[in-house]
């Protein structure tokens, strides 16, 4: 038998209804809907009174003005990138594009690599007289704490540990860069660490400054001119250097670091200045670092006879420190970027020197001969005709005003030194 589908309750010869949708409320039934919600369970009532408390709250809460501590001054000072007194300035990031009343700094904020060097130490000094925040950078290689200390307490001064050659950051508006080992008995100590310190620090250095919009002053020198075939040497002499001997670590690590500064300023925009340093003495100078001022001093004092380096017809040319620093500071303010020769022109043969020695500490000390090191120049004197017309820079202090002032130092620390290891000993 078929079954079929029966409809319960249908007839089934009865034609089935289309089905037609449910027909729509009128819109006042909603809004009567929602004011029966609110009206239910006293919800208005208790919405009422929360009004009238956030009101009241808020009238008569005491009106309070508020103070930013110190510290935000430090945290613009650290970022901004150029402050007011720049001559290059660009405001504080923000909304607004300007600083906050009240949150201006009118120092500049500064990192000095191998600022606890005898160079370096300086021209912290300098920076620190005239107002700015300094961060010292410094492996202690050949720098020294002692150096700086007078600065310890300052608020406006940081000393921090570390090696150029790995990374580092900083929020700063200027980078004066003299990280590296400058003397002979120092670079040729370990080679392959000073030529990374030319290479490697400069390109952190330089990193660091393209991404923080910082000024950069690299502290070349007179050495990216070699044994010079021309004399006296300017900006434009490319150099007589020996790539591959024992000197070619500093002298070669530092024209490769020129070369990297200049391909940063024209391939990203960074500001940069270079300054080619000539011999430089005065206090706070390492002892016994090789360079001759200094070994020439410390022999007086010691007694001992000044060793010149073959016949002592070999020239330099000196300038004291607080030229050099005078000369860093112009051309890191101005609007050129070098190179510049930064020296002092009076020129000297190693035996003068010798001479100007006996004079100043004891005129019955003696002088020794001795074989000539590699790759030792026979002649080095800066032009500086570019420095003169450009900053308007020249040294102040001749070599017989300057030697004193360092030999008083050298006193004080060689025969500090000696009583102290003798009192230990």
């Amino acid at each position: 038998m078929a079954s079929e589908l029966i409809f319960r309750g249908h007839d089934p010869l009865q034609t089935i209804e289309t089905y037609s949708p449910k027909p729509n409320k009128p819109s006042w039934h909603s809004l009567m809907q929602a004011l029966h919600y609110i009206l239910k369970e006293q919800r208005l009532l208790f919405t009422i009174v929360g009004i009238v408390i956030a009101t009241l709250f808020f009238t008569f809460l005491p009106s309070t003005n508020h103070t930013y501590p110190t510290t935000i001054t430090n945290y613009v000072s650290a970022n901004s990138y150029r402050s007011e007194n720049s001559l290059s300035a660009a405001p504080f990031i923000n909304s607004g594009g300007k600083i906050p009343l009240g949150l201006k700094t009118k120092g500049l904020r500064i990192v000095v690599t191998g600022g606890a060097g005898f160079v370096g130490s300086h021209l912290v000094d300098r920076l620190m007289a005239r107002g700015d925040s300094v961060i010292v950078v410094d492996n202690f290689f050949t720098g020294r704490k002692e150096n700086v200390m007078h600065h310890f307490g300052n608020p406006r001064f940081e000393l921090i540990r570390h090696d150029v050659v790995e990374p580092l950051l900083l929020e700063v508006d200027q980078i004066y860069h003299l990280a590296c080992p400058a003397s002979p008995v120092h670079y040729k100590f370990n080679p392959v660490k000073t030529i990374k310190t030319n290479v490697v620090g400069t390109l952190n250095m330089l990193g660091l400054a393209k991404r923080i919009g910082a000024r950069f002053l690299l502290t070349s020198t007179s050495e990216v001119y070699g044994d010079p075939l021309q004399h006296p040497q300017v900006e434009t002499y490319w150099g007589n250097v020996n790539p591959i001997g024992v000197r070619s670590c500093y002298d070669e690590g530092k024209r490769t670091a020129e070369t990297l500064t200049m391909d940063y300023h024209r391939g990203a925009g960074v500001e940069v200045r270079i300054a080619r340093i000539f011999n430089t003495y005065g206090p706070r100078m390492c002892i016994d670092d090789g360079r001759v001022v200094s070994n020439f001093v410390a022999q007086a004092l010691r007694k001992e006879p000044l060793t010149v380096y073959g016949d002592g017809k070999q020239t330099r040319s000196f300038q004291y420190v607080s030229d050099l620093v005078e000369g860093l500071m112009r051309l890191m303010e101005g609007e050129h970027i070098g190179p510049f020769n930064l020296g002092n022109p009076g020129e000297f043969t190693m035996l003068e020197l010798a001479q100007v020695v006996q004079e100043t500490i004891d005129p019955n000390a003696k002088i020794e001969f001795r074989p000539n090191t590699e790759d030792d120049p026979h002649k080095r004197k800066p032009d500086i005709t570019k420095a003169k017309d450009l900053l308007g820079w020249e040294p102040k202090v001749p070599l017989q005003k300057g030697l004193p002032l360092m030999v008083s130092d050298f006193r004080q620390r060689v025969f500090g030194d000696e009583k102290d290891s003798s009192t230990t000993g």
